[in-house]
């Protein structure tokens, strides 16, 4: 009997702990008496507050860019096309040079003795020639009066033409050995500007099959700029390459405004498999030679302007698992997810192709506690009218002055 006793004591002592830890848990989630109930949901209620702005409408270029390297249109190795000592530069160098401006003089005397021989030798056999053709003017009356035989005559008349043959190679050479002189002086042969010397005066030049180049002559105006752009682009370009709107801007910086603008001048005829791209070239004024041979800049390639583009700020996209997507605030500030789908990117601004329309209103400040259907208020919308009505004249009363306003949460008297 005592033991019934005791497993009764035990059983209602435990109902009682029961009971007691659930109304603590029911009271804990919320499932509290209806004053305490109302009391948690207006501490934990509310809207939160955002930042937000409305995509707008706005002409936006359609870009594609790349990156490239300024090359001269036109290079030139200067080099020596006959052997010998180096007896002047006349430039300085990394100074613009003309066409046909006279750069470097090597020793001439060996080519001037040359040349000389040459004429010399050029003169004797013209003497010798002059000589056959009288002796052969003097045999033909001969002949033909048959006081000398045929064979006396042919000897005569081969004598002339083996001479004229002579003569006639005398001439090349005394040409060649012009050339020869004419070679020591080194004139520039197109306009640009001097790089750096190789070889010093003093110093033995090879002729031009061995060694360095005497200098380098890049053209610097106009110049060309080489990209590459995917072969997926290629088509597009292609649609408008002919267009007077599409031009290509280059930038020092991709952040920078450009430095030059140009045209597109060529579109290499294969792609290359290694990368799948295509070589582009375009052709820009650099008169102040803002542009350096070697240079990398960025190119961007203006393929037209669309002029209802709808624009909003890049910190409004946001990424997902299923594409980009914004936060959109509908007519009873409530916000739900808008897929969306990029056109372009151009600095801090994102141009939407699908998703939504000028007008609409996003969140470009996301908070950690934003959900979907969650009420939001904008920021400084509520601080701003609050702020007006505070500044609104107070009315006169005892020992007030009008125009003062009264402390907040003192009532009117």
């Amino acid at each position: 009997m005592k033991r019934l006793t005791m497993l009764f004591v035990f059983l209602a002592i435990s109902a009682v702990a029961g009971g007691g830890y659930w109304y603590w848990q029911v009271s804990a989630n919320g499932a509290a008496p209806a004053g305490k109930k109302g009391e948690a949901k207006a501490k934990g209620g509310g809207a939160l507050v955002v930042k937000a702005t409305r995509a707008i409408a706005k002409p936006m270029p359609v870009l594609i860019e790349a990156v490239g390297t300024v090359e001269p249109e036109h290079s030139v190795q200067i080099r020596a096309q006959v052997p010998g000592v180096l007896q002047s530069v006349l430039f300085k160098e990394g100074e613009m040079v003309r066409p046909g401006q006279l750069l470097f003089q090597i020793d001439p005397r060996t080519f001037e003795a040359s040349l000389k021989q040459a004429q010399a030798q050029l003169a004797r056999d013209q003497a010798q020639l002059e000589n056959s053709r009288v002796q052969q003017e003097r045999l033909e009356p001969l002949l033909k009066r048959e006081f000398i035989t045929r064979q006396e005559y042919d000897l005569a008349v081969t004598s002339v033409k083996s001479l004229e043959a002579t003569v006639a190679a005398d001439r090349a050479q005394v040409e060649q050995a012009r050339i020869q002189l004419e070679f020591s002086r080194v004139h520039a042969p197109i306009a640009g500007r001097t790089g750096a010397l190789a070889i010093k005066t003093g110093n033995l030049v090879p002729a031009s099959g061995g060694g360095v180049p005497l200098v380098t002559i890049n053209s610097t105006d106009p110049i060309l700029v080489t990209f590459s752009v995917p072969e997926r682009q290629l088509d597009e370009i292609r649609s408008q390459q002919n267009d007077k709107g599409m031009r290509i801007e280059i930038l020092a910086d991709s952040s920078a405004p450009p430095v030059a603008e140009g045209k597109l001048v060529f579109i290499d005829n294969t792609i290359t498999p290694q990368t799948g791209t295509v070589l582009l070239k375009t052709r820009v004024d650099n008169r102040k030679e803002v542009l350096w041979p070697g240079q990398f800049v960025n190119v961007r390639i203006v393929l037209k302007i669309e002029p209802e583009a709808v624009v909003v700020p890049e910190a409004a996209v946001q990424p997902g698992q299923d594409g980009s997507f914004v936060y959109l605030i509908d007519q009873d500030s409530k916000v739900r997810v808008q897929p969306v789908k990029i056109s372009r990117q151009i600095r801090n601004e994102v141009i939407i192709a699908a998703g939504i329309k000028a007008g609409d209103q996003v969140i470009t400040e996301i908070p950690q506690a934003l959900e979907p259907g969650a009420t939001v208020r904008l920021a400084g919308a509520g601080g701003k009218e609050s702020g007006e009505k505070g500044k609104e004249p107070g009315k006169k009363g005892k020992g007030g002055k009008q125009g003062e306003s009264k402390p907040e949460g003192k009532p009117e008297s």
